[in-house]
């Protein structure tokens, strides 16, 4: 891994065994990444940058204008998200088990020791994401197998920094971001059938498009809907269809 600065940009270069070079933009400061082949020029690099700073300056100037959180500290009278809702923050100081609580669907109640730290809150919180994301995703997982014809033998949730999903098509593995706790159920959706359309076509081609088309009519506008929300403090970015031009270019 390396870094090369063009036009004034700062571009952070790996290489990989792989036969194209996908060039991404990343939340929330518009950090500029590019994976190319192993045998590529420099020089090769350099150009193709420059013939792609008008797209890049485009994608940061969305993150700079991009509405985003301030640093989560976990006290009373936050907002935080829960499956797209916005709830207000109530902490409760006591000596029972730490635990989080939602009350008339307006507040959470985080029950934490006197002395808890910000980590720890945080930690309670990520637990009880996970717990709730899991929950939905036990019900909806056989609904979009059903639809779009593959089953992978394992479902994963994990925090990832730049993508929403992944999957191994290989393994026929799908790892889906913690994060999208806080989205709505319909952006989870289209998360869960783009990468179980992956394993079906690896690439971003027509043949996925229309695979993501059929299983998933309404993926675009969902897709679109996930990508303009709200920017958490330490936000995690989407990869996209090459033909949307958005976050990811390949």
């Amino acid at each position: 891994m390396g870094r090369i600065k063009v036009s004034n940009l700062l571009v952070e270069t790996v290489r990989k065994d792989i036969k194209n070079i996908h060039l991404g933009v990343y939340p929330p400061n518009g950090k500029i990444r590019i994976a190319v082949p192993l045998k590529i020029k420099k020089e090769s690099i350099r150009l193709y940058v420059i013939s792609k700073i008008p797209w890049i300056k485009k994608q940061q100037k969305f993150f700079a204008k991009q509405e985003r959180q301030t640093p989560r500290k976990y006290v009373t009278g936050e907002t935080h998200y829960i499956f797209g809702k916005a709830y207000r923050l109530n902490v409760i100081e006591s000596n029972e088990s730490q635990k989080i609580s939602i009350k008339k669907k307006t507040h959470i109640d985080l029950y934490v020791k006197k002395s808890s730290t910000i980590l720890q809150r945080r930690i309670i919180f990520e637990k009880f994401y996970r717990k709730e994301l899991e929950i939905i995703l036990s019900k909806s997982i056989k609904k979009w197998e059903k639809k779009v014809g593959v089953k992978p033998k394992e479902y994963r949730i994990k925090k990832m920094k730049t993508k929403w999903g992944t999957c191994n098509d290989k393994d026929t593995r799908i790892w889906l971001n913690l994060e999208l706790a806080k989205k709505p159920f319909h952006c989870i959706d289209y998360v869960l059938v783009h990468e179980l359309v992956h394993l079906k076509e690896r690439k971003h081609n027509d043949r996925f498009i229309s695979l993501l088309e059929s299983s998933y009519p309404k993926w675009q506008e969902h897709k679109d809907e996930l990508n303009r929300g709200i920017l958490g403090f330490f936000e995690w970015g989407c990869k996209s269809n090459s033909k949307l031009k958005n976050i990811i270019k390949n």
